[in-house]
């Protein structure tokens, strides 16, 4: 498990804030300060906040009922705004140069929206500081590099504020008002009745987690799985809940990446991976899938997306906490099934059920953040929770989406004549 020592005033990246910085603490405002603070908001889409500067006094004119309010304590922090905010707003929310007094997610929410409306949707062209900062690459060694960064915190980490089978996707709130653990079971019971299993058949897994969605499979639907994921801390994870739980023999956790599967199999599926593939690979993942799957078979593929191709993720997210990631368009995922005749069977768009889902993790992390705090320092328990509240108001403001998709053989006639097997009565 990683440790970080910084204090507030430490930044997540590395380096702290310095005597000149600190002196600047109280400092009054100069005329011009306040008019570059103006137009940094104008670019913005001037969203619903407030802003207090670090002399103690609001930017005027404050617009009415503010959805929150933004204290930016030092004029160093307001510079690095000025320079490239979508990064530096995260650095130095961490290091307590940005405080927010408010929800959060309600403000990154209009901040979004604002920034649509004024941009177009999709945010606009990203511009040249942030074209600088390009993602890492998904290479075999880049992909374990990556995996490594966010996912290998420690087990322990993530108990504190996922269910209790440990499901680090989009649930799926057949209810809205049921629990994170009964949409989480919903979720995987949506992925087995879109693959159609029956016992006895095949599956593989690329990205398994935790093991969650493997061993409902097996337990659940009879399934026979095999399931790859290069993160070390949740294959020992996976392994040690399927012998607790008696599916050694019928469960099987390999530490490999996804391009090393073989065999063939009745179903594949890819929960919360594609992510992290990258798109330079999505062509050599559509050839996995169409070197093991059955002639029968049925695909399923669960991703975070984008409605058109936008570029890098924020840089921020990229730098800090999700290295090598990006939320592909559609039009991006054809790499996959095109060039290997794959028949689009169905596309879903669980957008509302992730925003969802991520309030309540949210809600979680915050009840533990003084464990999370204990372990890690305050500089962590703020940047995750920019992370998580950031990411629900991405997919309330709809510049991300999530994407579930089915396709099969296009030889394959077998198909349900409607969908109605996806949504079984109450009786069932």
């Amino acid at each position: 498990m990683r440790r970080n020592e910084d204090s507030p005033l430490s930044l997540p990246g590395g380096g702290e804030v310095d005597a000149a910085q600190a002196q600047s603490l109280g400092k009054p405002v100069l005329g011009p300060e306040r008019k570059l603070a103006g137009r940094l908001l104008d670019t913005m889409g001037n969203p619903p906040f407030a802003v207090t500067l670090w002399d103690g006094q609001p930017l005027e004119p404050a617009p009415e009922n503010p959805v929150a309010r933004v204290h930016i304590r030092d004029r160093g922090a307001f510079y690095r705004l000025l320079l490239h905010p979508d990064l530096h707003f995260g650095d130095d929310y961490a290091a307590g140069r940005i405080e927010v007094e408010g929800d959060l997610a309600e403000l990154l929410t209009m901040v979004d929206l604002a920034r649509q409306q004024r941009h177009g949707h999709g945010g606009g062209r990203p511009g040249l500081t942030a074209r600088l900062y390009r993602a890492r690459r998904n290479t075999l060694s880049g992909s374990r590099e990556n995996i490594h960064h966010h996912y290998d915190l420690g087990n322990d980490f993530y108990a504190l504020w996922l269910d209790e089978d440990m499901v680090y996707t989009c649930a799926y709130f057949a209810d809205p008002e049921m629990s994170l653990e009964a949409a989480q079971r919903a979720k995987m019971d949506h992925v087995a009745r879109k693959l159609r299993l029956e016992p006895g058949q095949t599956v593989v897994e690329a990205g398994c987690g935790w093991g969650s969605l493997a061993r409902h499979l097996a337990r659940e639907y009879g399934a026979k799985v095999r399931a790859f994921n290069i993160s070390t801390e949740q294959i020992a994870y996976a392994r040690e809940r399927a012998r607790a739980e008696g599916l050694e023999d019928r469960v099987e956790f390999v530490q490999d990446d996804y391009r090393n599967v073989t065999g063939s199999y009745d179903a594949f599926v890819s929960v919360g991976m594609l992510e992290h593939v990258g798109t330079d690979n999505y062509r050599d993942l559509g050839a996995v899938i169409d070197r093991v799957l059955a002639d029968h078979g049925r695909a399923l593929v669960h991703s975070i997306g984008r409605n058109r191709p936008i570029g890098p993720m924020n840089p921020w997210i990229e730098r800090r906490i999700f290295p090598g990631a990006y939320p592909p368009a559609l039009s991006e995922v054809t790499e996959i099934f095109e060039p290997y005749s794959f028949s689009m069977q169905d596309v879903e768009n669980l957008r509302l059920h992730y925003a969802r889902t991520l309030e309540h993790w949210l809600a979680r992390f915050d009840a533990n953040a003084e464990e999370v705090r204990r372990r890690f320092g305050e500089s962590f328990v703020r940047a995750w929770r920019l992370y998580l509240s950031g990411s629900i108001a991405a997919f309330r403001a709809g510049s991300l989406q999530l994407f579930q998709l089915v396709f099969t053989r296009p030889t394959d006639n077998e198909l349900p004549w409607t969908r109605e097997y996806l949504y079984p009565t109450s009786e069932e």
